[in-house]
C-alpha cells in the first residue's frame, strides 16, 4: 500500500499566523520584558496555535495538550527575561515546549499513566462515518494520499509508540517542516544525531503502521 504518513490534525479555521520578523519581533520582545499584557496577547495569538500542534502531537491527549500549551506561554513570560536573541523566538519557544513536554511525560511514566488506552478509547468513541478527512503528512514521501479518520487514528497510534528520543526530532522535521539546524537548537543535540534520530524515527513509524495495517507499505 502507498501512503502519506502523519496526520496533521490541525484545527479547522484559517492557516497559522506567520512568525514575527525584524523589528516587530524585538518591538514584542521589549514590551513582553516590560510586563505589557497585551503584548503577552499578541505573542499567545500568534504562537499558540503551533505550540498546541506540537504539544499535540508529543502528548496526544487533547486535555493534557491544552494544559501543557498554557504552561508553556506562562513559562514564556516568566522567562522572557533571560532572551539573549541568539536564536529566534519561536525557536526558543519551541525549546520551552520540547522540554515541558519531556518532562510531563516521563511524570506520566512514574504515574503509570497509559496514554494508549486513551487514543485507542478516543478512536473507539469517534464513528467512523462521522469523521471528517484527514491531512496527513509525509515522511517516506510516497506520491498518493489516503485520507480518513481510521488511517488518522493508526498514524496517531503509531506515532505515540516511537521511541521518545525519536518521535519529537521526526514531529519537529516532518510536521513541523523545521530545519534541522533549528531543530539541533530546540533539542540541543549536535545537527548529525537529529539527522541520526529523524531517520531512525522515520523506520520505526512505518514499521509500527505496517503493523497495524497489516501490510507493506511501498
Amino acid at each position: 500500500m502507498e501512503l502519506r504518513w502523519w496526520a496533521e490534525w490541525r484545527e479547522s479555521g484559517g492557516e497559522d499566523p506567520l512568525d514575527l520578523e525584524g523589528e516587530l519581533e524585538t518591538k514584542l520582545i521589549e514590551r513582553l520584558v516590560a510586563r505589557d499584557e497585551r503584548a503577552f496577547n499578541e505573542l499567545v495569538r500568534t504562537y499558540e496555535r503551533r505550540v498546541f500542534g506540537l504539544v499535540l502531537r508529543m502528548l496526544p491527549s487533547r486535555a493534557e495538550a491544552e494544559d501543557l500549551t498554557q504552561e508553556v506561554f506562562v513559562q514564556v513570560f516568566k522567562a522572557i527575561g533571560s532572551f539573549r536573541g541568539e536564536s529566534k523566538l519561536s525557536t526558543w519557544i519551541y525549546r520551552i515546549a520540547v522540554n515541558l513536554c519531556k518532562n510531563r511525560a516521563k511524570y506520566n511514566r512514574v504515574r503509570h499513566q497509559n496514554e494508549q488506552d486513551e487514543i485507542d478509547e478516543l478512536a473507539e468513541r469517534t464513528p467512523l462515518a462521522s469523521a471528517r478527512g484527514a491531512n496527513v503528512a509525509q515522511v517516506a514521501r510516497p506520491d498518493e494520499a489516503m485520507a480518513g479518520k481510521q488511517v488518522e487514528e493508526i498514524v496517531r497510534q503509531a506515532i505515540s509508540e516511537v521511541d521518545e528520543s525519536f518521535r519529537e526530532c521526526l514531529i519537529l522535521c516532518d510536521v513541523e517542516e523545521l530545519p534541522y539546524e533549528e531543530i539541533a537548537e530546540i533539542t540541543g543535540l549536535p545537527v548529525g544525531t537529529v539527522k541520526s534520530r529523524i531517520f531512525r524515527g522515520r523506520a520505526q513509524l512505518r514499521e509500527l503502521v505496517e503493523k497495524k495495517l497489516g501490510e507493506k507499505i511501498r
